[in-house]
């Protein structure tokens, strides 16, 4: 790039950004919730808050309930998803073709998310991932999560880059901030879990990509300039 940017690294954010994790999630969630009276939401309404974590989804889908009801509810969710972390999330349309361009280019790629490894790494290897990727970052791997710079520079060193030679994937604003806070170059997914109120092109991100195929496009761009 005309910027001097040598690319030897890719990494993404989990969910809404590599792996469509929701139909999962969301069935988790309306499970736990209908259990104690709730009615089950629509899929479309929560969708947007699943980059926020589990608390926030069921803060969302249950509103002013008492917040100790509401952690029991976070429980048996978070119980139950980890008992069936990968029967319907599925990579997002083109993902697995970015993955093989990257690798085929010889760059490494990884992943950097606030999710709790107990749920990370069985996702991983359930869509076998573990012999392809060369760090993964959980939200409890580090003291801090994102957007502190911590995560994001944890996995430089496993995956033995320096940062300025990354890029970072991510559908929500702190994914962002968390490259830009480690001068990595960033770029908006803009086809993960956007809230309505979301303003992408703000965040300062390097580009906004409307699609896995756009992202292989602009590796390909970059690796040409």
């Amino acid at each position: 790039m005309s910027d001097g940017f040598k690319l030897s690294c890719v990494l993404f954010d989990l969910d809404g950004t590599l792996v469509d994790t929701a139909p999962d999630l969301i069935r988790c969630l309306n499970r736990a919730i209908s259990r104690h009276g709730f009615e089950e939401i629509n899929p479309q309404t929560i969708r947007p808050f699943i980059s926020y974590g589990g608390a926030a989804m069921v803060a969302r889908a249950t509103h002013d309930c008492d917040a100790a009801l509401q952690k029991i509810m976070l429980e048996e969710m978070l119980e139950d998803y980890q008992q069936n972390i990968a029967t319907h999330s599925h990579f997002f349309d083109g993902i697995a073709e970015s993955l093989n361009y990257i690798e085929q280019q010889g760059l490494k790629w990884g992943i950097v998310t606030n999710k709790r490894e107990r749920f990370t790494l069985p996702l991983i290897d359930a869509l076998n991932l573990e012999n392809r990727i060369s760090c993964v970052i959980s939200g409890d791997t580090t003291n801090n999560s994102k957007p502190h710079p911590e995560p994001m520079l944890t996995a430089c060193q496993q995956a033995e880059v320096h940062p300025h030679e990354c890029v970072y994937i991510g559908d929500a604003e702190h994914d962002i901030l968390a490259g830009r806070n480690c001068k990595m170059k960033t770029l908006a997914a803009v086809y993960g879990y956007l809230k309505p109120d979301d303003q992408p092109k703000h965040w300062g991100a390097d580009a906004l990509i409307d699609s896995p195929q756009q992202l292989t496009h602009w590796i390909h761009e970059t690796l040409c300039n």
